[in-house]
């Protein structure tokens, strides 16, 4: 299977430049003096989380044709809203599907940036926008699962390989976008930095995946149990190929981990980090033994978190 180039992930800077923040290292002075920790806050991108970046780039890539038909996508939440704002700024229409059980903060930002949100059942996500691209002939913007979307969230990784010369970054694992895209630039611009993926324990597919060398299913039952709303997908024959050639290493968080290092995050770097943001940095405070050592980079992937989760995990 062919991977992204390190060359699609630098065309797709230029594409998202002005859009997507260029979001800076945050040094963490509270953290291990042998193991400094620097911080990626794509929280602080303008639909919260890094999604804008590879959402954007598929968009942008996209044909005059294709872009007035319009497009679709379905999400848990944050590629939702990064769809939608992408498609607000090309001024064409967009259908977002998302599971019923979407945080309700997520769904009304959604449609805040004037897309048609439609509400599905559990799992069955991905039918529903098959069924509204057959009926319109819009191109579907899938979270994960398309090279130009790897290629957006790989920006990720040049900018760290710019900023830092890191030992190792930590990057949330799910779809598997995320990660496919910042190894990919970092193996090329800093070969000797490591890439270690991080999973909730609950939905720890990826890890099941990647011991036994080939994808395994878990049910979305068991996915849904983890609290981080935004790692319960799972890798694709796309992804997992990145994962397996370029990923060095997994580990997984407890529920109790990610809710500790949402509450770490708030008080010491002074981030609202929703659960799935905080999993690389909970692998760092709880997770040391069984990483390498040195000057790390911890991915906090997004920041959307519904208020009465807020409270109870910041307070």
């Amino acid at each position: 299977m062919e991977l992204v180039s390190v060359e699609a992930v630098e065309a797709a800077a230029a594409r998202i430049a002005g859009v997507a923040v260029r979001t800076p290292l945050l040094p963490c002075p509270w953290a291990a003096p042998d193991r400094p920790l620097w911080l990626k806050p794509e929280s602080l991108q303008p639909i919260g989380a890094f999604k804008i970046r590879g959402a954007h780039n598929a968009i942008a890539n996209l044909t005059d044709e294709q872009r007035a038909r319009g497009v679709v996508a379905y999400s848990s939440g944050n590629h939702a809203q990064a769809v939608a704002y992408s498609a607000k700024i090309f001024g064409i229409r967009a259908w977002i599907v998302v599971p019923v059980d979407t945080p309700k903060v997520k769904v009304e930002a959604t449609r805040a940036h004037g897309a048609e949100v439609v509400l599905s059942a559990v799992g069955e996500r991905e039918s529903t926008a098959a069924e509204i691209v057959e009926r319109t002939g819009a191109a579907l913007i899938p979270p994960f699962d398309h090279p130009d979307v790897i290629a957006g969230q790989g920006t990720i990784g040049l900018e760290i390989a710019a900023d830092l010369h890191a030992d190792v970054v930590l990057v949330p694992v799910s779809g598997g976008g995320l990660i496919s895209g910042v190894a990919t630039a970092i193996k090329a611009k800093s070969p000797g930095t490591q890439v270690w993926a991080v999973e909730p324990e609950l939905a720890a597919d990826t890890a099941a995946s990647l011991a036994a060398g080939r994808l395994t299913e878990w049910s979305v039952a068991e996915r849904n149990r983890t609290i981080a709303d935004g790692l319960r997908s799972q890798p694709s024959a796309l992804t997992f190929a990145h994962e397996q050639a370029l990923v060095d290493g997994i580990v997984t968080v407890t529920e109790q981990q990610i809710r500790d290092t949402v509450g770490v995050l708030a008080r010491r770097a002074r981030l609202v980090v929703e659960p799935s943001g905080a999993v690389a940095t909970a692998a760092y405070l709880h997770r040391a033994a069984e990483l390498p050592g040195g000057t790390t980079v911890a991915v906090v992937s997004g920041g959307n978190m519904d208020p009465g989760l807020t409270r109870e995990l910041i307070g």
